[in-house]
């Protein structure tokens, strides 16, 4: 496997998508795509977790903040930045995270982290998310498509057309359609990414 990586010691994710877990019950697996390598890494993750990223990266918006929102809420109120997230351990089924955090006047924090809380938070603050090598080479597998991504994406805005047609909210209904359109076209090869 060593011959797909590269030498740096720590390589960037990029959060494809949420999908419920083929291995344990009740929980859903996070896929992160190690980016330039063509490699993925399934992290199981409970319900809450799971729908604070889900609702993130489906554009959903919750009548009430979610734990994730009112902690980045927080942050601003108190100039306080997430620069990187660190999944920097794996050990025994376990992923271990910092995040580290900067404020205002220039102090530096690192905080240890679960995973999938980390993750939520860079996805809310647009902070980089990255994996030390090792954490790579044992977790991740080889990606068989290259259209995981875009599978994933459709797959959610058809959950978010449905749940638009059930609420009566045709407008939102149309908007969603017209991506799955575009996303289609795109599989097909009809269309380029924009």
């Amino acid at each position: 496997m060593s011959n797909d990586f590269d030498n740096n010691s720590r390589m960037r994710l990029t959060v494809l998508g949420i999908t419920r877990s083929q291995v344990q019950s009740g929980a859903y697996a996070l896929l992160l795509d190690v980016d330039d390598c063509q490699r993925r890494i399934p992290i199981v993750v409970g319900v809450a977790e799971a729908q604070s990223i889900a609702f993130w990266l489906e554009h959903v918006q919750s009548p009430r903040p979610l734990t994730h929102d009112l902690m980045v809420s927080m942050m601003h109120a108190f100039r306080i930045g997430i620069t990187e997230v660190e999944i920097y351990r794996f050990s025994e089924g376990v992923y271990y995270s910092h995040v580290s955090m900067a404020a205002a006047d220039g102090t530096e924090v690192q905080l240890d982290s679960r995973t999938s809380d980390a993750i939520a938070l860079a996805l809310r603050t647009g902070a980089p998310i990255y994996a030390t090598r090792e954490v790579v080479e044992l977790t991740s597998f080889k990606s068989d498509s290259a259209d995981t991504a875009a599978h994933m994406r459709l797959n959610s805005l058809r959950k978010r057309l449905s749940r638009a047609v059930a609420e009566e909210r045709y407008e939102d209904a149309a908007a969603i359609q017209k991506q799955i359109n575009e996303c289609e076209r795109n599989l097909s090869g009809d269309g380029s990414e924009k």
